[in-house]
């Protein structure tokens, strides 16, 4: 699906949610966005909130857009802020608030899913699970999930033995699970902030860090890395979040278009990160890329050694680390959605 497609669905939404706009409410919405320097931000969530809710309430939702980065945050406080009620909705990355709720790693797991159709199928199946955690304990209800590109890794030198060469390599990692699967293959972990990766990689504080495609691209990494290594670790597993009291506030006829418009955007979001993955590696690598000069990075496709290496991370590190941080319960959950579909059971306290 190209960008003109995008375009027509998005005029469709809009012809879905006239007809109802007369009967809709007045209402101000203050949105702290996902990170703004994405395409998936700047051609999808931008305009969604900045012009189509408008229009398609005839002018009746106002929303006060901006992304999480430029209100100058890291990421992981993004629905601690929702939750105090200093947002009305957000979108984040889940990886980065597993460190407040190991389930947040639940559908994204390091190693556990190998395609985007099978992340999606993942994605759907622990949805409920999510959604129920989210307004039981965080007073939160998710509207949408949905992926960044394949996570891959960037490093200031190749990587020409696959992932045995992560041994001794310092590594920025984005999620609890991230850090488990580095570990496992000898490396070390970092937790950093997207924005300051590209600095630590210029001054050599870290070797190499994992990121989407395309996201690696837009944020220049490519000044200070060299090569990328092709396989994908994870999807970077997203989520538009509403604070629930609001969100139950709401007349329902605001409601409903709200989430009728959403689940809309999430299907959009899903299939222009499809379509951007096979993208942000040309654009990483040789070209075309239809954003600019591609970056020259060395190529370093993975083996099926590595994809094997991939699975035996995640079984023997990644699935029984997160479950036993994330308890008997959660992994229960889990077993009974998520581990039917990619047939896997994990153990509480393993």
């Amino acid at each position: 699906m190209g960008f003109r497609t995008f375009a027509a669905a998005g005029g469709l939404a809009l012809l879905a949610g006239a007809a109802s706009a007369q009967t809709i409410p007045e209402t101000r919405i203050t949105v702290l966005g996902n990170l703004g320097i994405t395409t998936q931000s700047r051609t999808l969530e931008a305009p969604f909130w900045n012009t189509t809710i408008r229009e398609v309430s005839g002018g009746r939702i106002q929303a006060n857009f901006r992304p999480w980065n430029e209100a100058g945050l890291r990421g992981p406080e993004v629905f601690r802020i929702l939750a105090r009620g200093q947002a009305n909705i957000a979108t984040a990355q889940l990886g980065h608030h597993a460190g407040d709720a190991a389930i947040n790693d639940g559908n994204d797991l390091a190693g556990l899913t190998s395609s985007f159709e099978e992340f999606r199928r993942v994605t759907d199946a622990f949805r409920p699970v999510l959604t129920r955690f989210y307004e039981e304990r965080l007073g939160l209800t998710p509207l949408t999930f949905q992926s960044f590109q394949s996570q891959v890794i960037l490093c200031r030198t190749p990587m020409a033995n696959g992932l045995a060469d992560l041994r001794g390599r310092r590594v920025r990692t984005s999620g609890a699970s991230q850090g488990d699967f580095v570990a496992y293959f000898g490396g070390t972990p970092v937790d950093m902030a997207f924005g300051e990766v590209q600095q630590a990689l210029a001054q050599g504080t870290i070797d190499c860090a994992i990121t989407g495609t395309l996201g690696g691209y837009t944020a220049r990494w490519t000044e200070s890395a060299r090569a990328v290594f092709t396989l994908p670790i994870n999807y970077g597993a997203g989520a538009t979040v509403a604070n629930l009291q609001w969100w139950r506030s709401l007349p329902e006829v605001t409601r409903t278009l709200l989430a009728t418009q959403l689940r809309a955007l999430e299907d959009r979001m899903w299939a222009l990160n499809a379509e951007e993955d096979a993208m942000g590696i040309a654009c990483l690598t040789t070209g075309p890329c239809p954003l600019g000069q591609p970056a020259g990075l060395t190529r370093i496709d993975p083996t099926p050694a590595d994809a094997e290496a991939r699975r035996r991370a995640m079984l023997e590190r990644v699935l029984p680390a997160w479950a036993a941080r994330c308890g008997a319960e959660c992994v229960r959950e889990w077993n009974a959605t998520v581990g039917r579909v990619v047939g896997l059971e994990a153990r509480a306290g393993s």
